[in-house]
């Protein structure tokens, strides 16, 4: 048996936690640089508010329901979600983190599921204040239909018996099926398929023609039979990127260096964070497609490392060299992105002898970055070419503290 747990509304959740005069209030929360919505309360969907709805569009909506509006918090989202995640690990050894507020549990074997799923549930909203809904069946897809459906009764949802799988798949719609497209979607529907009961009732033989193998798998999970086993141990990363746009336009060659410094400082955190090295950098600027009037362009350059590295001056003096190569004049740029590829673990890194290696200081003082930030707060000490202002940086109009990560945003109480 599968359980799935998903937090209900988490962004918004997240930030009623330490404000909650906002329960029962309409609540939003934008996007990088504020455009658009990208996570609503059930009070601002009931007002009509669309998903990704941009910003400017809906200020009168905003005004007249008296919607509450919060910056998109990553920092805070991410301790959260690991608090959450912790918690949930208490009760089983099988886990799969599968997203920031979705976790995967393995609960073969265990008894009574429906009152244990509740102290799951209690629990977690106990020790966290975040709410959550669980649902529990026999396949990971069956756990998705489970806890969509449990919303609607009290947070927990069982779909052990023949029944009750048939009851819950008779009116759930197709397009909501975990792994459909919106492609298959279009096609299942126009074709009359509309339910997942439906699908379901398909013959294997015309999934299998005019499906991938992800919709076979998905209706053969439909029917009990297990086919997507849990991830207890995450693929190794292949990739790295920083990347957010500014919050303003800017042609200044300074600025971009501090935005290019700041990016792969913080791609060197995220590296040794994970315990790997890269040993290609890439830097890419890009302008801002949607405004017609202005010079388009994406220059890019990709960078093989002579070591593997993932020390901040090495990341740092390679992207501005990469930056230097590619700065066009006469473009106004809206995001710089860097990107680590090639990744490979620490303790795995071979030396050029054809070279002389001089970064093992520079490990060294990057270690002395980390505790540093780590003791006194994210970005007490950094690099000078990261600058001190920092214009440049994203429009957040409704930014709240960090509470949880900041020692200066703890909640004091008198």
């Amino acid at each position: 048996m599968f359980a799935l747990a998903d937090c209900n509304n988490f962004y918004a959740s997240c930030h009623r936690l330490f404000e909650p005069e906002y329960n029962g209030v309409p609540v939003i929360v934008l996007s990088n640089n504020d455009g658009c919505v990208i996570a609503r309360s059930n009070e601002a969907k009931a007002c009509g508010i669309a998903m990704g709805a941009p910003f400017f569009k809906i200020r009168a909506e905003i005004k007249k329901y008296n919607i509450a509006v919060f910056s998109s918090h990553y920092t805070l989202y991410g301790d959260i979600s690991a608090r959450v995640m912790t918690n949930l690990a208490r009760f089983t050894p099988e886990v799969e983190v599968y997203s920031i507020d979705e976790c995967f549990l393995g609960l073969s074997g265990f008894d009574n599921l429906e009152e244990y799923g509740r102290q799951i549930r209690e629990t977690v909203i106990y020790n966290t204040g975040i709410p959550i809904s669980i649902g529990i069946a026999p396949t990971k897809v069956l756990a998705k239909v489970a806890n969509k459906t449990s919303k609607k009764h009290n947070g927990v949802m069982v779909l052990a018996t023949g029944q009750e799988i048939n009851d819950a798949l008779a009116d759930y719609p197709v397009e909501d099926l975990w792994g459909i497209g919106r492609q298959f979607a279009h096609k299942l529907i126009k074709g009359g398929i509309e339910t997942a009961a439906q699908f379901r009732a398909l013959p294997i033989d015309w999934v299998q023609t005019n499906m991938t193998i992800v919709g076979v798998r998905m209706w053969r999970e439909l029917w009990g039979e297990s086919c997507i086993p849990l991830k207890t141990v995450l693929d190794p990363k292949k990739g790295m990127c920083t990347s957010r746009a500014f919050g303003k336009l800017t042609g200044d060659y300074s600025e971009l260096m501090e935005a290019t410094s700041s990016y792969a400082a913080r791609l060197a955190g995220k590296l040794r964070r994970e315990k790997l090295c890269t040993t290609v950098l890439s830097v890419r600027l890009l302008t801002n497609k949607f405004v017609a009037d202005e010079l388009q362009a994406y220059p890019a350059i990709t960078i093989p490392l002579d070591h593997p590295v993932n020390n901040t001056i090495d990341l740092i003096k390679t992207a501005l060299w990469g930056l230097k190569k590619i700065y066009l004049r006469g473009y106004l740029y809206q995001k710089v992105e860097v990107n680590a590829t090639g990744l490979i673990p620490e303790s795995e890194v071979q030396l050029n002898i054809f070279n002389d290696f001089k970064g093992i200081k520079y490990d060294k003082i990057s270690k002395v970055l980390d505790r540093l930030n780590l003791q006194y707060g994210s970005g007490t000490l950094r690099m000078a070419g990261e600058g001190k202002d920092q214009k440049w940086t994203m429009k957040r109009e409704f930014l709240r503290p960090h509470y949880t990560t900041n020692w200066n945003d703890i909640i004091k109480v008198k």
